[in-house]
């Protein structure tokens, strides 16, 4: 009889068990392909899990595939840019006084279509145009893109290779209105397309005289490459948020709660690190985003 009541026991404890793990709300995260996305995308999905909800992530998205899975609701969150929001998909061609302004004004356009901007983060994940470290120590005269720009008409009769990540040579927001404005003389002859890590590679080898690059990007520092300031203020601001399903956030409201602190601890300076941990020194995101929370004190289940 003990042992018939010691099994009923521990099969009630369970399905307890079992139970309470379906009860656990579901949110789906997304993340587009290049390391920042995964970190963060990993870090929420840590912080998420600790504070009682059951997370999926799914990595490795386009801008585009990753906007229409969240808007057809495949997709709960994601961490987005105010600047990709504004020109890539509410096809914005103004720009915005500052980033507030940036952010209310993607706020108000993506409410329209079911999304939620919530507060957003401490970083700026910007473009700029960078310089290899042999190429700026050779060209002291180089800080802006228009001193780039003067210098590859001056020596036109060189071919000065610049390299670009094939998404941004096709974006609206990409290389053509950034050569228009700029009047930079790139074509075919002296633009190498490839893929955004490579761009870092070929700039730490010295394989090309300028090359696209993230303004958070661990490989900076590690890689001693230059930013150019962007003097005519092509880029947008990318101030970096999670944006939520406006359904998802209806059904468990204390995401915007729970999020805000986490938004609040990343800086530019703070991202930079994180992805210098996985581009540059090989750590897991998860382990990064591990030692992450551990250290800020979001590990724990937050009140």
């Amino acid at each position: 009889m003990k042992r018939i009541i010691a099994l009923l026991l521990g099969a009630a404890l369970l399905y307890a068990g079992f139970a309470q793990a379906a009860e656990k709300p579901l949110v789906r995260i997304g993340a587009r392909v290049f390391t920042e996305q995964t970190v963060l995308a990993e870090i929420t999905a840590q912080y998420l899990r600790a504070n009682g909800f059951d997370v999926r992530v799914t990595s490795g998205l386009g801008s585009n595939i990753a906007r229409q899975a969240q808007e057809t609701g495949q997709l709960d969150l994601m961490w987005e840019y105010t600047g990709v929001s504004l020109v890539s998909y509410n096809h914005i061609d103004e720009r915005m006084p500052d980033a507030a302004a940036t952010y209310a004004r993607v706020k108000a356009l993506d409410a329209q279509k079911g999304l939620v901007w919530l507060a957003p983060s401490r970083f700026s994940n910007t473009y700029a145009l960078g310089l290899p470290k042999a190429v700026a120590a050779a060209y002291p005269q180089i800080n802006s893109i228009s001193d780039l720009n003067q210098v590859l008409r001056d020596e036109r009769q060189r071919t000065h290779l610049v390299a670009l990540d094939t998404e941004f040579a096709n974006r609206p927001d990409g290389l053509v209105g950034l050569r228009e404005l700029y009047g930079l003389p790139l074509d075919r002859r002296n633009i190498r397309q490839m893929d955004g890590g490579l761009v870092y590679t070929a700039m730490r080898n010295n394989q090309v005289f300028a090359g696209l690059v993230y303004t958070t990007d661990g490989r900076l520092n590690a890689f001693d490459l230059k930013l150019l300031k962007d003097d005519k203020h092509y880029f947008p601001d990318y101030t970096a948020a999670p944006v939520v399903r406006k359904a998802v956030l209806d059904a468990h409201p204390q995401l915007a709660g729970l999020l805000k602190p986490l938004a609040e601890r990343l800086d530019d300076q703070t991202m930079r690190q994180l992805n210098a941990k996985v581009d540059v020194e090989h750590q897991s995101p998860s382990r990064v985003a591990a030692a992450f929370l551990r250290e800020h004190s979001l590990s724990e289940v937050q009140p």
